[in-house]
Parts: structure tokens; sequence; C-alpha cells
């Protein structure tokens, strides 16, 4: 039991949630003007926490035999036989359950727009197969985060806090746009579709910086939206700092540190963003 449950910690990647859990959370800051109820924020981590380990793992399920023929991914649970296909599918049921659950918890809008987001954060799955767009489709799938978190507090939906996740979703995508860049020959041997396979690697990069340079567009835009103050606007600049850090380590002659420009860097962005907006919004009660 211990091994399957470490495998499948490790499959669907949990420690990644912090990616997009402090933009949630940020999200449900804006909302409250504050600290929001502590009910209410233990039940948006857990649809946080939920639904992105029913897309993961839905993900590894739907990506199987393509990941059994990628060298970079042929070690992943299902490909390795460290985990059976039905067991995943399990996983992904009980994880959907315990979304719903979760977001019935919250409010009526919650739970009536639970299976809409729940679909999108699952289509995600096949839109390689349909697009050289769909690191747009991965970046909705975590940008509705603070949308929804926003929905969980008040119980409606404001146009403001669409703007972060606007800026949310071309973050992800510009990110997910230089990860790409790794399976580049296979994508194109496999007629899988992304922008590096469509376009090039070269011009890839540039796509991934200009969608960088939307999201912090787009989070300067939220200071006079909310009326935030100067601990927003350092916390950009320092956003701003970070991504140009990320896309230094990394080229497309070389490759090599991209994990730590994927996983590490972009967990210490969310953080700080969500560090800098919740003091901001915190010390101007």
């Amino acid at each position: 039991m211990w091994a399957s449950t470490r495998t499948t910690l490790e499959m669907i990647k949990w420690e990644h949630s912090i990616f997009a859990l402090p933009f949630a959370l940020t999200g449900a800051v804006l909302a409250a003007g504050g600290w929001p109820r502590p009910v209410a924020l233990g039940w948006i981590v857990v649809c946080m926490v939920s639904a992105r380990s029913a897309a993961m793992a839905f993900n590894r399920l739907v990506d199987w035999r393509l990941d059994a023929a990628n060298p970079r991914t042929a070690m992943r649970a299902l490909p390795a036989g460290t985990l059976s296909g039905g067991f995943v599918a399990g996983f992904v049921v009980v994880s959907a359950g315990i979304f719903l659950l979760a977001a019935a918890m919250l409010n009526r809008l919650t739970l009536e727009l639970a299976p809409l987001a729940l679909g999108v954060v699952l289509v995600y799955s096949y839109m390689k197969r349909v697009t050289r767009w769909s690191h747009l489709v991965l970046g909705l799938a975590l940008g509705i985060a603070p949308s929804a978190a926003w929905i969980a507090v008040r119980g409606t939906l404001d146009p403001r806090i669409v703007v972060l996740t606007a800026a949310v979703l071309f973050w992800v995508a510009g990110f997910d746009v230089l990860y790409a860049c790794q399976d580049f020959e296979h994508d194109r041997a496999s007629g899988l579709n992304s922008v590096p396979q469509a376009f090039g690697l070269a011009p890839a990069f540039w796509i991934a910086r200009a969608m960088h340079l939307g999201m912090l567009a787009l989070l300067l835009w939220l200071v006079p939206l909310f009326g935030l103050g100067r601990l927003a606007v350092v916390g950009v600049g320092c956003v701003a700092g970070l991504l140009l850090y990320e896309h230094s380590l990394v080229s497309q002659h070389d490759l090599r540190r991209m994990n730590a420009a994927f996983f590490t860097l972009n967990g210490v962005i969310s953080v700080v963003f969500f560090g800098f907006f919740a003091a901001d919004v915190l010390l101007r009660r």
C-alpha cells in the first residue's frame, strides 16, 4: 500500500500543486478583502488538490501508450508497469468525487460550475492530438483557479478576477511551450501537436517570451483594478525578475536545466506573487 501510494503521488506530481494554489489563494484573498473564512479556505484547497490530482492521473491514463514510446517518459508508472490502468482510473474517479463534494460544501454556484471546471482540466489531455495551441488549454485549466476561488468566497463572479485568470493562463502556457521543446523530435515523429513542433524551437522561445510579457502586463493591470499599492507593484517586479532568470536558464541549444526552470522557479514565482499581493491586501484593510 505504501509503495502504491508513493508511486501514485509521484505519478501526479502532487508537490506541483503549488503552481496554481497560490493564485487560487490570491483570488480568495482579493474576494474577501483579507483572509477568507478558514472553512472556505480549507475547502478551496481540497478542490484545488483533488481537481489537479484527477487531471494529472487522467492525463497519464490517456497518454499511456504515447509515454511508453517517448524515451523521456517511458519510465512513468503506467508504461513501466508499477501501476495498473484500473488503479489509475479508480484514482481519477475518487479524486473527481472528492472535488465535487468539496465544491458542494462551498456554495451553490461552485457546485453548478464544478462539472464544467472538471471538464476543462480533463479535456486538456486530448488537446495535443487536436491543436498546436494545447498549451493555452493547459493554461486555462490552471487559470480558472483564482476565478473559482473568488466564486467560492463571494458566490458570484466579478469580471476583474478574470484578468488574473488570463494572467495565469499566459504564464502556464508560456512555460509549457518551453517544456514542450524537450519533445520536439518525438512530437513530430508521433504526429502530436505543439508550438515547438509547429513552428520550430527558436520561434517557440519567442512565443513563450511574448506569453510571459502578456502575463506581466495583466498582473500590472490588477493593481488599479483592485486599488492595490506599492507592495503589489513590487511583487509584479519580482515575478518579472524571476521570469527573466527562468528564460536565461534554457535556450534552443541547451535544454539541460529545463527541470530547474520549469519546476523550481515556477513554484517560487507563484509563492512570491501570492506573498506580495496578499500582504498588500491585508495591510490595506
